[in-house]
């Protein structure tokens, strides 16, 4: 496990019963002075921690310091509306918020060009095509080869292609003509809401099972990146890899991902009872 999340977990309250946990954090919501200020700093690794690791996937004229700046914001956001009534610890819920920040303050960026998204599509289809005729996950030789493309060329466009993965499932559609808008994931949308719980199972339910028919090595990645929580150098030690290629692999798997997505998602029933 990572140095950074360590510290970002020690800084956590002691541990105590949920009553005790309340009583500490009811008042949060309406915290002022000196008392906002030491959840600030006591929070703050964990602000570090997740921009460090959204800036490992982007682009090196992305500032950190950005990154970070945004995650404050989000850290104070969560301050401003933590409700210790819905039984999550407070430092669960500044992560969400602290996530969701980097990633807004990355769309009002809009870092990434056309260009690379138009590459990242044509990765996609010629994924979904040899998927097709092959009847498993192309290997990159082969997704390099669909494209006409020397493999060296191809692991370059895996590296500029990292950091497109930071949004959320509606960028599935988003660049695509005539996709179909009831697909997108609202992550806003009330947990009460009949229709988000069942898409929000669905999607869960086709991402696990697209995440098993990765290669091995990319599963492990997968695992280690976010379960586990490693950073990039982390994962090279643990495989035995670069950095560059563990950046080159991710992008790899996620591109598999986003294709294999498409397909699971696409061919639902409901779907088709809608055409």
């Amino acid at each position: 496990m990572s140095t950074n999340w360590r510290m970002a977990h020690d800084s956590s309250p002691p541990e105590a019963g949920q009553g005790t946990a309340k009583r500490h954090y009811e008042q949060v919501a309406n915290l002022q002075g000196e008392e906002r200020n030491r959840l600030v700093m006591e929070h703050l690794p964990l602000v570090q921690f997740i921009a460090r690791r959204i800036h490992d996937r982007l682009p090196q004229h992305v500032p950190l310091e950005d990154l970070v700046n945004a995650g404050v914001v989000g850290l104070l956001e969560a301050l401003r509306h933590y409700d210790p009534s819905k039984n999550a610890e407070l430092k669960t819920y500044a992560k969400i918020r602290i996530h969701g920040a980097i990633l807004d303050s990355l769309r009002d960026l809009d870092w990434s060009p056309r260009s690379l998204r138009r590459k990242a599509r044509e990765v996609e289809q010629a994924t979904r095509k040899l998927r097709a005729t092959l009847g498993y996950a192309p290997s990159e030789p082969e997704i390099a080869q669909e494209m006409g493309m020397p493999l060296d060329e191809f692991n370059r466009l895996l590296t500029d292609l990292r950091g497109l993965d930071l949004g959320s499932l509606q960028a599935l559609n988003e660049d695509s003509e005539g996709g179909d808008r009831a697909e997108k994931y609202l992550p806003n949308s009330p947990d009460t809401d009949p229709l988000y719980i069942c898409l929000r199972s669905e999607v869960r339910e086709c991402l696990a099972r697209a995440v098993g028919e990765l290669p091995e090595r990319e599963r492990q990645l997968m695992a280690l990146y976010y379960v586990e929580e490693l950073t990039m150098k982390e994962i090279g030690m643990v495989l035995g890899l670069g950095e560059g290629r563990i950046s080159q692999l991710h992008s790899a798997a996620l591109v598999r991902l986003r294709a294999r997505m498409q397909e699971l998602l696409g061919s639902r029933p409901a779907k088709r009872a809608r055409a």
